[in-house]
C-alpha cells in the first residue's frame, strides 16, 4: 500500500544552488553511504572552499552528521558502514587504499558534540597530539604550542595558573575549547564540529561562535548545526539535507532569504523540521 503524500512532500530534484566552486579545500562527488542494507546518504555532491566556514542543516536524521564524519572516515570505525563515491582533500583521494585515516585525522580534525576532554590535565590533554605525531622535538617546543594552542582557542588567560589540573574539571564552555585548543595543536587543515555548541548555554555559545570565526582565517571549518540562527551567524556558505539529500548548497544569505528548492524554504520557514 502507498503512503499518503502530506501536504509538504516535495519532488527532490537535482540539487539546486552552487554546489561547485573553484580551488575547493574538499570536494565530494556522488557520495552515498549504508549501513548494511539501509542508505543513509544518497548521491552527494559538494565543494568546501579553502577558510571557508560552511554549515550543514536540516531536520533531526537527515544525514548532515553521517555525511560529516565521511570527511575525515570516522564512519571507518562504524562495521556496517559502506561509503561509495569520492571525497578529495587537496585533490588527493582520502579513501584512497594507500591513505592512512590516522594521518587523515591529523588534516582534518574533529570536535564533537559534547565536550570529551580526556582524564588528564589540562596541558596533557593539549600535548597528546603532539607528542602522539612527534610534532615537537624538546619540552621547550611543546609548552609553546600548548600555550599557542590554548590562546587560538580563546582560553589560555582563563587556565594559564591550572595547566595540571583536570581538563574535567573546567565548565562545559571552557571543556569544548579546551577540545579545540587539542584539536588544533596538531595543525590540522580542516576542522570539522558535529554540533559543537548543542550543550553550552547562550554564553558559551556565544564565544565558540566569536571563535570558529576567528579560526576560519587559518583553518577550513564544517559546522553541523541544529540552529539556523546559527549557521547564519557563522557561515559563509549553508548546505541543507533532507532524508539522506543534499537538496541545496549556496551563500548563506541565498539560503536563508532567496532559497530555490520548496523542501529548504519550508524547513527554513518552519514548516517541518
Amino acid at each position: 500500500m502507498m503512503n499518503k503524500r502530506s501536504e509538504f512532500d516535495v519532488e527532490i530534484n537535482d540539487t539546486k544552488g552552487t554546489p561547485f566552486i573553484d580551488n575547493a579545500k574538499i570536494s565530494a562527488r556522488n557520495v552515498e553511504v549504508f549501513y548494511e542494507k539501509k542508505q543513509a546518504i544518497f548521491n552527494t555532491s559538494i565543494d568546501i572552499g579553502k577558510n571557508q566556514i560552511v554549515a550543514m542543516i536540516g531536520p533531526s536524521g537527515c544525514g548532515k552528521s553521517t555525511f560529516l564524519r565521511c570527511l575525515n572516515r570516522m564512519n571507518d570505525t562504524i562495521q556496517s558502514c559502506q561509503i561509495r563515491g569520492e571525497i578529495k582533500l587537496d585533490n588527493e583521494d582520502i579513501y584512497a587504499r594507500q591513505q592512512d585515516p590516522v594521518l587523515l585525522r591529523a588534516r582534518v580534525g574533529m570536535v564533537f558534540q559534547k565536550p570529551n576532554p580526556f582524564s588528564k590535565s589540562i596541558y596533557d590533554n593539549v600535548a597528546y597530539g603532539a607528542k602522539l605525531h612527534g610534532l615537537t622535538s624538546n619540552q621547550v617546543e611543546l609548552d609553546d604550542l600548548v600555550e599557542k594552542s590554548l590562546m587560538r582557542a580563546g582560553l589560555f588567560n582563563e587556565v594559564k595558573d591550572d595547566l595540571h589540573k583536570p581538563g574535567t574539571g573546567l565548565s562545559g564552555g571552557q571543556q569544548q575549547r579546551l577540545c579545540i585548543a587539542r584539536t588544533i595543536a596538531i595543525d590540522p587543515e580542516v576542522i570539522l564540529m558535529d554540533e559543537p555548541t548543542s550543550a553550552l548555554d547562550p554564553i558559551a555559545t556565544a564565544v565558540i561562535e566569536e571563535l570558529m570565526i576567528e579560526l576560519s582565517k587559518k583553518y577550513t571549518i564544517v559546522i553541523v548545526t541544529h540552529s539556523m540562527q546559527q549557521a547564519a551567524r557563522v557561515s559563509q556558505r549553508t548546505a541543507y539535507f533532507h532524508m539522506g539529500h543534499l537538496i541545496e548548497v549556496n551563500d548563506t544569505n541565498t539560503v536563508f532569504t532567496n532559497p530555490e528548492h520548496q523542501l529548504t524554504e519550508n524547513y527554513i520557514t518552519g514548516r517541518f523540521g
